[in-house]
């Protein structure tokens, strides 16, 4: 393996001292194969995805509201309620290709999630904030993926930046699958619109330069 591939995110698997010490140990090699490591990093990695999606059930009480609300209008005033950078320069610094028709279409429901988020929090089951930041490490998490120990985290994140939403976007779904009570469609329909809210308040992908 090249220096590179060793430092990869694909490549990383974290242990306590000990344990390293044993593993890393030469006369052990045949006791621990690649194979048998990678299965320990893959099901670490599934207990903590099915960690963040147990703290995410806020996403189901949106879906819920989402499925059940009028979203047919648009809500006017939109560039009033979002005044910390421009949609497009986003979009554009990130270099998003496949998903901008998706985010300029369903930037018209922000002001709409907005009062549901409110109307959510005011019967005391849903915090906003808490799944904005789950939304958010699930980012962090899926960006670490690609990006690794580069240098260029830029270039690489506008390389991949579909790659990262289409990720996310898996991931929220895995989420809600365990919920029967829920259609696919308005599951779909409603973590776009999640996402889209997610993207424009800076938890998905990253803030163009100002300028």
């Amino acid at each position: 393996m090249s220096d590179d591939e060793r430092r990869h995110y694909d490549n990383l698997i974290l242990l306590c001292d000990e344990c390293h010490k044993i593993i890393d140990n030469k006369e052990n090699e045949e006791n621990y194969p690649v194979a048998l490591l990678k299965d320990w990093k893959r099901q670490h990695e599934e207990k903590g995805r099915m960690s963040l999606i147990k703290k995410s059930s806020y996403l189901k009480h949106a879906i819920d509201a989402i499925s059940s609300a009028d979203f047919t209008e648009t809500s006017e005033g939109i560039e009033t309620k979002i005044s910390v950078f421009d949609i497009g320069k986003k979009i554009e610094h990130n270099s998003i290709v496949r998903n901008k028709t998706l985010i300029e279409d369903y930037k018209i429901f922000y002001t709409k999630l907005s009062s549901l988020y409110a109307e959510l929090e005011s019967q005391g089951s849903f915090k906003k904030e808490n799944l904005l930041r789950n939304i958010g490490r699930i980012y962090s998490s899926v960006k670490g993926k690609y990006v690794g120990t580069s240098e260029n985290k830029t270039a690489i994140i506008q390389a991949n930046a579909d790659n990262i939403i289409e990720d996310i976007e898996e991931r929220l779904a895995e989420s809600c699958r365990e919920y029967s009570d829920l259609y696919d469609e308005d599951i779909a329909f409603g973590i776009s619109i999640v996402m889209v809210d997610a993207f424009m308040r800076c938890k998905i992908l990253e803030e163009p330069p100002i300028s």
